[in-house]
């Protein structure tokens, strides 16, 4: 029985596809184990939106190439968007890698256990619909949470962005197939889902022949069973006020709006090709603040974007300030081969970018700092991760906070289960965390 072995980067709708591949391999009688030096079959889920992710995928990639060449008589399989962006370039230069797989491609990994000499390189058209497959995806067991993918692709075209060339038009699932997902990560013991797409406010179009988000959610908050469903990328240009006040009254949802602005400034808007006026964001803003003060609001800005002036990044960071976003990501642009910013004027250097990315993130910190004094002697609703021996404590996430890229919530003392939901009692703060007390406390 052949072993494998999933290094997963990226973004979430990557781990998605991970346990895709994860549950096809194990379909096919494999096993798969979390130490790489007891696997047969060595994989890389790879990231190439952009060049830090390109490097850091590079990188594991060697990591393994080691393993591989340590011994063992191990295979070497890359898959995920590196591949499918550059399979000619990896086969020429990276000789280790035994497979080269591109987003669709998962069918042939166990082709290189055959007869074949050199490296095998599947990069096949993107789909024209969301492919939908006889096997269940295979959930990592230790997560109480689950990253539910409702469409791929993207329409928009924003003049940075390389993702509709690596993975083609938008693509949504069928409403019955997401249902019927939903329910298989809830019996699989999932306390929270995830719905992961690169734009959650056009699913449907292309399917339905309108945007059908909101039937979606009012679809899978009916299914049985206590958990929280969290919706991720929320376009500004189609977010409106129906879903909104959807979100903010329904319990099942967490009042949690993923909304990546990427600026603020009208003729930085144009350039990026955002198809959102600052005014329109402005009146987004406005409104969950009105329907809910208790909503957090999570969004991510870019910049050193061509083009951008003193004056832009100013009226940028006045932005923030007077909108103290409850969680935000800051990204220095990286110029992406083959998009129209590329050609744009106005090229800024890499340490004014890096200047005001700095900037922009400490003002962050304060208000986030601030924030969380603001938390302590609350009461909150969390929901339970992972225990800590070590430290005698837990650690959950409340429902303002996505896995991975937000905040914590510490718990004193380990008297608590992973996927168990608990009101807790805000203590203090450790950074950009929150403390509690002791169950019951």
């Amino acid at each position: 029985m052949r072993r494998f072995y999933l290094h997963r980067l990226g973004c979430p709708k990557n781990d998605a596809d991970a346990e895709t591949i994860a549950g096809f391999l194990t379909s096919r009688g494999m096993v798969r184990v979390d130490d790489p030096k007891t696997a047969d079959l060595l994989i890389i889920n790879t990231c190439g939106f952009i060049q830090p992710a390109k490097e850091e995928s590079i990188a594991a990639i060697c990591e393994l190439a080691k393993l591989k060449t340590a011994g063992g008589n191990r295979k070497l399989v890359v898959t995920g968007c590196l591949s499918q962006r550059y399979a000619d370039a990896m086969k020429k230069e990276m000789p280790e890698i035994d497979g080269i797989f591109g987003l669709n491609d998962f069918s042939a990994i166990p082709d290189v256990f055959g007869p074949a000499t050199g490296p095998i390189v599947a990069r096949r058209a993107i789909p024209a619909v969301y492919p939908e497959y006889g096997f269940h995806r295979q959930p990592y067991p230790d997560e109480v949470f689950a990253y539910l993918k409702i469409a791929d692709g993207c329409d928009n075209r924003c003049s940075y962005c390389a993702i509709p060339d690596i993975r083609g038009p938008y693509r949504s699932r069928t409403i019955e197939a997401i249902e019927d997902e939903a329910r298989y990560l809830l019996d699989m013991g999932k306390r929270e889902l995830i719905l992961v797409s690169q734009e959650a406010t056009a699913y449907g179009r292309d399917r339905y022949g309108n945007e059908r988000l909101l039937p979606l959610l009012e679809r899978l908050t009916a299914l049985p069973g206590s958990f929280w469903l969290r919706v991720m990328y929320l376009h500004p240009a189609r977010l409106t006020r129906e879903l909104i006040d959807y979100m903010v009254d329904n319990p099942v949802i967490c009042s949690y709006f993923d909304v990546p602005l990427q600026h603020c400034r009208e003729r930085i808007l144009r350039l990026m090709n955002r198809a959102v006026s600052a005014g329109t964001i402005e009146e987004i803003l406005e409104y969950i603040r009105s329907r809910s003060r208790a909503a957090a609001v999570r969004t991510g800005f870019i910049v050193g974007f061509p083009g951008e002036t003193e004056e832009d990044f100013e009226a940028l960071y006045r932005f923030v300030a007077r909108h103290r976003f409850e969680r935000m990501g800051v990204f220095a642009y990286s110029a992406e081969e083959g998009t129209p910013a590329v050609g744009l004027a106005g090229a800024v250097a890499e340490d004014v970018k890096q200047q005001r990315l700095d900037r922009l993130m400490m003002l962050q910190q304060e208000i986030a700092f601030a924030a969380n004094e603001a938390a302590v002697g609350r009461r909150m609703e969390v929901l339970v991760e992972a225990i800590d021996h070590r430290r005698g404590a837990a650690l959950a996430r409340s429902r303002f906070d996505a896995p991975e890229i937000d905040q914590a919530v510490i718990l004193g003392g380990t008297n608590w289960e992973p996927g168990q939901f608990s009101d807790v009692m805000i203590t203090g703060t450790d950074g950009y965390d929150l403390t509690a007390g002791k169950e019951g406390a």
